[in-house]
């Protein structure tokens, strides 16, 4: 799965060893990874000994694991760091297909971890600057010891069947034509079936029953756990909240929208699983 990490990639909070060897570094200015162009269509990250050896200076270090036994790096750079033709500043959504697959679903980890980081620096309860606590995956405040464990947050997907159709819907912000399954966020004190059950009962008004997992995906953009799910149909029509989707419809194998999700994203292999679904029928 697409930014799931690969067999071949240990995790790790800590170094195990500081060394000179070359490792793989994840550079980020801001929402941007640093790579090469190593040929027509194909980018890489750097690997290398150290940022300086590519006249790159960085705000904070952390070892987010290990790759084939190299190191795995993520760090921030400055924003006042200048542009240069020898490598490219690229949002990870372009970057599929273009990067190593195993390498891609690395940078997803890199990004969340450097974007934690980003925005922990000084504690929510006291005020005072965070610093890393040693061997864990955690901010610690020095003056009132509140942690601060990285953000994760769960959205559920879901599609729904009714016959052989199935619903889909369209967000203020999606490119022109493009639907996709619904989603949303857990709420505090949820399961993800009740999730599913208030999420669509409030984008479009119906009920479902049967809810059956289907499969999960960390999504960096910038930090959601998307766990998606099949349901079935179960009473109501239509009625869609303006304030949440644009448009929702039953769809069919013979009646597509104009464009679907991205082949990156959990939503289009929930589509392409549940037209294979329909054909078997």
């Amino acid at each position: 799965m697409i930014f799931s990490a690969p067999e071949r990639f240990i995790p790790a909070a800590k170094d195990a060893e500081i060394s000179s060897s070359k490792a793989f570094w994840f550079l980020f200015k801001k929402n941007e990874l640093l790579v090469f162009a190593s040929s027509v269509n194909r980018l890489e990250v750097p690997y290398i000994k150290d940022p300086s050896d590519i006249a790159i200076s960085i705000v904070a270090r952390q070892c987010i694991g290990h790759y084939d036994g190299k190191p795995c790096y993520t760090a921030e750079v400055p924003d006042s760091t200048q542009k240069n033709d020898d490598f490219i500043w690229s949002g990870l959504r372009s970057l599929y297909g273009k990067l190593d697959d195993d390498l891609f679903a690395i940078s997803g980890r890199a990004y969340q971890i450097a974007d934690w980081y980003r925005n922990h620096q000084f504690c929510g309860r006291c005020g005072e600057r965070n610093k890393l606590q040693d061997g864990e995956r955690c901010l610690i405040c020095p003056s009132c010891s509140l942690p601060h464990y990285p953000k994760i947050a769960p959205a559920i997907m879901v599609m729904i069947k009714k016959g052989q159709e199935f619903l889909l819907a369209r967000s203020h912000h999606f490119i022109p034509g493009m639907y996709s399954a619904l989603a949303g966020f857990a709420e505090p004190g949820e399961t993800l079936e009740q999730t599913v059950h208030r999420e669509v009962h409030e984008e479009v008004g119906i009920r479902v029953k049967n809810i059956r997992y289907f499969a999960s995906q960390p999504w960096p953009f910038p930090h959601s756990l998307m766990i998606a799910f099949h349901a079935d149909y179960a009473s109501g029509e239509i009625n869609i909240d303006p304030n949440e989707i644009e448009d929702a419809g039953w769809f069919s194998a013979t009646k597509l929208p104009e464009r679907l999700p991205g082949p990156i994203s959990i939503s289009r292999k929930l589509i392409i699983d549940t037209l294979r679904r329909l054909k078997s029928v």
